[in-house]
């Protein structure tokens, strides 16, 4: 049902709104910065938290041990070299085709490095924002969006990730090899591409595909050339140590907005955990199926897509929520030209402000707000979908 009715939030007080998250989350920012004693602050973590493994596996293959990357001890010396006095031990469990790309990191201190790598995706980020949405006022809701900065203090990838899967759904009706390139980088982190190749089966864009592949095949082929082959090898074992953790609760399930980390926050069995995983993967998969076989609006597909991406792996953390400012771009210039439906803006502001709201919420209580939100919007998309035109041959 469409709205008719006056709004809380509009323009004025979007960007209102914008801006009071924009300033509080600075100054938390800069506070936690400056305050840091020595890049650590009062828990022991680095400034950048998670980029001091991308530092540290590029010291190791710098060295001369690549696959030393995948050991905790000889990983934990080399970032006990980035940051002195360094407590607490952080893991590496990416794939030889990420480490391909930081690679160089630790060339530079470790500050300097955090830097660099933070503000160069983040541009990426930024400028396939502006592309896909080309609105000022859209500009001020990512820069207070709580994905962005989540993302920033934990020194992660996603402004990478989002940034490729967005550019590659971007250029996917007019430069369909160009869209397979970004796609093909994905690389970098597959288990949030694994729907894009069923996407690209029901629109049977080949072409893309087809780049997509060769694209994805050439990385690792030159990550594997360029690291060695017991990189790739240290990979794979290291992903049942990652499964082992995630099993057993040992890793921090209250980050992780899937289905498998609720029903394991609950203390529900392991059985049950993995068959709503499974079960939320299924329901994700049918309708990026659904939609993309139909002649609904590019970007409602695209919103999709993304949304559903988020909610097939088991290991997903809060940070890759940074992700959800595109399905909402597009779902928000959707609604401007066909109008509002009833319950749209309240759960997208949910949406901004979940990244930074999942973990502490987990911690007072046992439920974890990810995953219901992201049913919530996924099924909302696909309610626009249907309305759009699914029922209609693409």
């Amino acid at each position: 049902m469409q709205s008719s009715k006056p709004h809380w939030l509009t323009r004025q007080r979007l960007l209102l709104y914008s801006f009071a998250a924009l300033v509080s989350l600075a100054s938390i920012y800069i506070s936690w910065i400056v305050h840091a004693n020595g890049y650590l602050d009062k828990q022991g973590r680095p400034v950048g938290a998670d980029f001091i493994t991308f530092w540290g596996a590029s010291r190791l293959a710098l060295d001369g041990a690549p696959a030393a990357a995948y050991h905790l001890p000889a990983l934990y010396v080399a970032e006990q070299a980035a940051v002195p006095g360094l407590k607490v031990q952080f893991a590496w469990f990416y794939p030889p085709t990420f480490y391909l790309l930081v690679l160089p990191l630790a060339l530079a201190p470790y500050i300097v490095a955090y830097a660099l790598f933070m503000a160069a995706t983040l541009a990426m980020y930024c400028a396939v924002f502006w592309r896909v949405v080309r609105r000022p006022e859209a500009m001020w809701a990512l820069a207070g969006f709580s994905g962005l900065w989540l993302n920033l203090t934990q020194g992660q990838n996603a402004f990478l990730t989002a940034a490729l899967a967005a550019a590659a759904l971007h250029c996917l009706g007019r430069r369909p090899a160009v869209a397979g390139v970004f796609l093909g980088l994905l690389a970098v982190k597959p288990h949030l591409a694994l729907l894009f190749p069923l996407a690209l089966v029901a629109a049977r864009a080949w072409r893309t595909l087809s780049v997509a592949t060769v694209t994805a095949l050439l990385l690792t082929i030159a990550s594997v050339a360029t690291l060695g082959p017991a990189t790739l090898t240290a990979f794979f074992a290291k992903l049942d140590f990652a499964r082992a953790l995630l099993e057993q609760g040992l890793l921090p399930l209250v980050k992780m907005p899937s289905m498998f980390a609720a029903m394991r926050v609950m203390q529900l069995p392991l059985w049950l955990a993995y068959a709503a995983q499974a079960a939320g993967a299924t329901a994700a998969a049918t309708l990026v199926w659904r939609a993309w076989r139909s002649a609904a609006p590019a970007g409602l597909r695209y919103a999709l897509l993304m949304t559903a991406s988020m909610l097939v792996s088991p290991y997903i953390y809060d940070y890759d929520l940074a992700w959800l400012a595109f399905p909402m771009a597009w779902l928000g210039l959707h609604a401007a030209r066909e109008g509002w439906h009833a319950g749209e803006r309240e759960l997208m502001l949910a949406l901004w402000l979940l990244p930074i709201v999942q973990a502490p919420l987990g911690k007072a209580v046992p439920i974890l707000a990810g995953p219901p939100l992201l049913f919530a919007f996924m099924w909302m998309l696909w309610r626009r979908i249907r309305a759009a035109g699914a029922a209609q041959p693409a």
